[in-house]
């Protein structure tokens, strides 16, 4: 009796402008991990410092904002050294930043596998996304050592930290499956996305304390999705009053523009090969 022949596995264009295809990322998880620890090796190979540029990178920028701005009076919290303040805005800045860049450069950098092999594209920016959560750790770990230096005793609402941090990591994620998506058409978004990014720094309460938002600029301004993330982040871990209504509108602004853009992403991703 002859062997019967296995089924042939047949491959259809996404339909439709909603369906995350979750089955799907789940079979090609393997790939997943694949892409993530490569992600890792490549980032940090031949360097100096290694995985220390996780560290290296809020703190140095906490030193450059505390030399030119700390002494500004008001542009911190009261009762909080201003080095403190900085570092606890920098280190759920720093990964939405990073992770924001990867995502919108992830299906670029990615384009001879896009072009030889299908997998689901939308593990491209999801990789890239994840492989930053490592720094973040790291960061928050010598975050929390700041604390004890500065004799600032963490609360138990630094338990909260890694689920703030995946808030940081979904507001990445909204934005940069947008950018990915469009930057396979116009490799514009690679140039501007580091200006965006800049702008998007002084746009948040990263260096100065929302409080000093103008009144008739708050509305606007708790439309950025960081706003909230950063509010709530410096609560968990320095205290202070509950930014309640800014990390709901956050969270709100950042379920939208997710579900937009994977709407946005699985709609076009068909012609991704064709296309980069």
């Amino acid at each position: 009796m002859r062997p019967t022949a296995p089924a042939p596995t047949v491959i259809r264009p996404s339909t439709g402008w909603l369906g995350l295809g979750v089955p799907e990322l789940w079979a090609f998880r393997d790939l997943a991990y694949f892409l993530v620890w490569r992600d890792l090796k490549v980032r940090y190979k031949q360097t100096a410092f290694g995985a220390a540029w996780a560290v290296l990178q809020p703190v140095l920028l906490m030193v450059v904002f505390s030399a030119f701005l700390g002494r500004i009076a008001g542009i911190g919290a009261s009762g909080v050294p201003y080095p403190l303040f900085a570092l606890a805005g920098l280190v759920p800045w720093t990964l939405f930043s990073q992770s924001l860049n990867g995502a919108a450069n992830s299906l670029v950098n990615n384009q001879n596998l896009i072009s030889k092999v299908y997998f689901p594209r939308l593990l491209l920016p999801l990789s890239a996304v994840a492989s930053f959560v490592v720094d973040f750790l790291i960061a928050a770990v010598v975050l929390l050592l700041a604390m004890l230096l500065f004799g600032w005793a963490p609360r138990s609402t630094f338990l909260l930290v890694p689920f703030l941090g995946l808030l940081a990591v979904f507001a990445a994620l909204a934005v940069g499956v947008w950018l990915a998506a469009i930057n396979v058409r116009y490799r514009d978004v690679k140039y501007a996305v580091p200006f965006l990014v800049q702008l998007w720094l002084f746009a948040s309460p990263v260096a100065y304390s929302d409080a000093l938002v103008p009144p008739q600029l708050r509305l606007v301004f708790s439309l950025n999705p960081m706003a909230g993330v950063i509010d709530a982040f410096r609560w968990a871990t320095l205290g202070g009053s509950r930014p309640d209504g800014s990390i709901l509108t956050s969270a709100i602004a950042i379920a939208v523009i997710l579900l937009g853009g994977i709407a946005y992403f699985r709609r076009v991703e068909r012609n991704f090969a064709d296309t980069i």
